[in-house]
């Protein structure tokens, strides 16, 4: 997996760059195919902005994040990403739990 990480108007240190690597690592438990991860760090006066686009076989997931310290931002940023891939990774599985559990509603009732 390629990372790109972009900065604006600040340099990207080992320390940054590493965080964001050991932070995306975990959206490799879903086992989804990340394709070109990008990331960018970005430094405003009220404090950090964190963007990030990620391409799925399931479709994009887009996040940012803001905070005055940008190892928060960055970890706000992962949590966001991981809901998301959560969501899109569970979401047809949502729809037939939901027929499957009224079905078996449905028999104890008849079975009553």
């Amino acid at each position: 997996m390629t990372l790109n990480i972009t900065s604006k108007q600040m340099d990207i240190t080992p320390a940054i760059r590493t965080h964001v690597e050991d932070r995306l690592k975990k959206l490799e438990k879903w086992q989804a195919q990340l394709i070109n991860p990008h990331i960018v760090l970005s430094k405003e006066p009220q404090g950090f902005v964190v963007d990030a686009t990620i391409n799925t076989p399931n479709g994009p997931l887009v996040a940012s994040a803001k905070h005055e310290d940008m190892y928060t931002a960055i970890n706000e940023l992962l949590l966001k990403l991981e809901r998301q891939l959560n969501k899109v990774q569970h979401k047809g599985e949502a729809r037939r739990c939901e027929a499957s559990v009224r079905e078996a509603n449905l028999q104890q009732l008849e079975e009553e």
